[in-house]
């Protein structure tokens, strides 16, 4: 530390002790952070074994002592283990932009993601799932009830390993991947490989390829929209008084079309025209409520980036919500689905298409979702939030619009598309188009150079400049790592499952 010239000696004392201060409460506060990780790192798996024996013992009192009580007992442990790696995986995305955006804290996010998970799960969940996650194999080529449930408990453990996996490593997958290659895998060990539907699958393929792609471009138009109307504007107080309200109409109608496609498919199948006239109506009825709210909140606000980025924190925390919603009432057929067709076929000894699924089934889906979101979530939500790329309120918007956008989009193709794949995609669509923006943009050239006539303590220097055009602005290892666990989460978890499957059989 260096000491001014003519600096008092009690400054000077001062300054000592201030420095000395700073670095005793960095090293209190990073011995706070290492206790508080050695801490859940032995509370988490604890409470998750104490979850999972909670729900062996609530199967055995649901399930009685039959023939083969044992062996539904260990699926329904399997299938609470399978909503524990969902929770820690698949439901970070839908909450990691606002998170990343501060628009939300860690606490505020995992306990809004918990409670809508969960509503979704057990209010639009449905009470009858597929037994065959997606239909890629037929039941009808199974040769006995036994050999199926095998099969579905081969799968299920398979994907739950998988997805723990890539959430020990920091990857975030597709839950309903891993188990429909957990189902390949096993069904191909089983009988062959001519029970498997190969159009279903050439499809979920076709999806990896398709809905990330148009989930980043869409989110990049959006950003785009967002930058040449409010960002780079002279006047932006006026400029989010036109636009906001329509930004927010807008989500808030993508959001009731998604809702009715997406998150209570199972409770309500409506029409097109219902679909879009809910739209129109949720467009108009909160375009009507937004445009007096954001005038109100931007009367006094200082014409800077920053102002704007407040109006877009609350529209962020509905889209987080809506977003776990639609997601637990989807979702939770990956792991209650294989559970509930394994109760099925072990009680009755018959294979069907589709089965009901027991409340308190439905239950440990539900609550192993939220709980494994709470015990494992909060790395996957830093990753998706912070470290692809810098998130800030307009951006994560386009994240969390652009998701719904695309899901329907890919509903009306009639694609089957992983919300993961598509938040993940949209996250680098906003990072890579920063990219492209920062080094082309002749409108953010002409705004900067306009913007420093006028504020000429502010100029930026030519090698400051230089280091603009040269900084990547996504992590290219996220980039290379996540795309990777993608490729190899279907043809992974399907091995898995066949070895699983095999030494099943080798030990009968």
């Amino acid at each position: 530390m260096t000491v001014r010239d003519g600096e008092a000696p009690a400054l000077r004392v001062a300054r000592l002790r201030k420095t000395s201060l700073d670095k005793d409460l960095r090293k209190i506060e990073r011995m706070e952070e290492a206790t508080r990780f050695v801490s859940r790192t032995r509370f988490a798996p604890g409470f998750a074994l104490l979850f999972l024996v909670t729900a062996g013992i609530l199967a055995s009192f649901q399930i009685g002592s039959g023939p083969n009580a044992l062996m539904m007992i260990a699926a329904a442990v399997i299938g609470g283990y399978m909503a524990l790696t969902i929770g820690a995986n698949d439901v970070a995305n839908n909450v990691g932009p606002a998170v990343g955006a501060r628009a939300l804290t860690m606490t505020g996010a995992l306990i809004i993601a918990a409670i809508f998970e969960c509503a979704g799960a057990l209010i639009a969940g449905g009470n009858v799932v597929e037994t065959i996650s997606k239909g890629i194999i037929d039941p009808e080529l199974v040769p006995s009830g036994q050999v199926f449930v095998w099969i579905m408990m081969s799968a299920l453990l398979s994907s739950a390993l998988c997805v723990h996996l890539a959430t020990f490593l920091g990857a975030p997958v597709s839950t309903t991947h891993s188990i429909v290659g957990g189902v390949l895998g096993a069904g191909i060990a089983a009988v062959g490989v001519s029970m498997v539907d190969w159009f279903v699958v050439s499809s979920i393929v076709a999806s990896w390829l398709i809905s990330p792609l148009i989930g980043g471009v869409i989110a990049a138009m959006l950003l785009a929209f967002i930058k040449i109307n409010l960002i780079y504007q002279d006047d932006k107080i006026a400029a989010a008084r036109r636009w906001v309200p329509v930004l927010i109409g807008v989500m808030s109608g993508t959001f009731a079309a998604f809702l009715l496609v997406k998150g209570l498919r199972h409770v309500w199948n409506p029409g097109l025209l219902t679909i879009a006239a809910t739209a129109a109506v949720a467009y108009a009825l909160v375009y009507m409520v937004a445009k007096p709210w954001v005038r109100s909140r931007s009367e006094g606000m200082d014409n800077r980036n920053q102002s704007l980025r407040k109006l877009f924190h609350l529209p962020l925390i509905c889209s987080a919500a809506l977003l776990s919603f639609a997601h637990g009432s989807n979702d939770v057929a990956n792991a209650v689905g294989p559970l509930a067709a394994i109760l099925h076929s072990a009680e009755s000894g018959t294979l069907v298409s589709d089965v009901d699924v027991p409340f308190w089934v439905m239950l440990i889906g539900a609550a192993g979702i939220s709980l494994g979101l709470f015990l494992y979530g909060p790395r996957i939500v830093r990753l998706v939030g912070e470290k692809i790329t810098k998130m800030n309120p307009m951006r994560a918007f386009c994240v969390a619009l652009s998701a719904a956008m695309t899901v329907l989009f890919a509903s009306w193709l009639g694609l089957p598309v992983s919300t993961t794949h598509i938040a993940v995609g949209a996250v680098f669509g906003v990072g890579f188009f920063r990219e492209y923006y920062t080094t082309n943009s002749r409108r953010r050239r002409h705004y900067i150079r306009t913007h420093r006539e006028h504020h000429p303590h502010r100029r930026v220097s030519g090698k400051d400049q230089d280091e603009l055009r040269r900084r990547k602005l996504v992590r290219r290892s996220h980039f290379v790592g996540i795309v990777a666990a993608w490729v190899i989460t279907v043809p992974s978890a399907a091995g898995l499952a066949a070895l699983i499957f095999l030494g099943v059989e080798w030990m009968r």
